[in-house]
């Protein structure tokens, strides 16, 4: 099995980002599956199409993780680190939930090419270079994405607090 796996192209980081969102995350569902393979190099001997295989290997891995609680700990990991760094009223810090909340429901909202380049850019801090790997796309057009991603994300919390607040 090893031999056959030599020539073919074993899944990478951006496919598998694609689906988890996360970079890190990525990297740990690609390290399972190498751990998979090399643990069971032995059983895996009749596998007609060794690349599809490891393709959809790394599918189900990411599945899985999708509906583990891990993967929800992400959301609540943002919102942590958001209530962790200000020391406020609770007034405030009710605010600030609930920006967050809505930042988080209208990015999930964006279509599928802004969310990601926004998530990779503002959660994930990778740099255009590092976007530009995972996605495949050119700075430029990254540089749109992103631009449209914030206006959106911008316009729609102003409309969302003049509604609510009457601010």
């Amino acid at each position: 099995m090893l031999r056959t796996l030599k020539g073919c192209s074993f899944p990478s980081i951006p496919s598998s980002y694609a689906l988890v969102e996360n970079k890190a995350d990525a990297e740990d569902i690609l390290q399972d599956a190498y751990y998979k393979l090399w643990s069971r190099r032995n059983e895996l001997t009749d596998i007609q199409n060794p690349e599809a295989f490891c393709v959809t290997l790394v599918k189900n891995l990411c599945l899985d993780f999708l509906r583990s609680p891990r993967a929800n700990r992400r959301d609540a990991d943002v919102t942590e680190a958001v209530t962790l760094s200000t020391a406020s009223s609770p007034d405030e810090e009710l605010e600030r939930q609930d920006k967050v909340q809505q930042i988080r429901h209208l990015i999930d909202r964006l279509p599928e090419n802004q969310r990601q380049v926004l998530r990779l850019r503002g959660i994930e801090d990778c740099s255009m270079d590092e976007i530009e790997q995972i996605t495949g796309l050119s700075a430029v057009n990254i540089r749109v994405l992103l631009s449209r991603a914030r206006k959106i994300i911008r316009e729609q919390l102003e409309k969302y607090y003049t509604y609510e607040y009457g601010r």
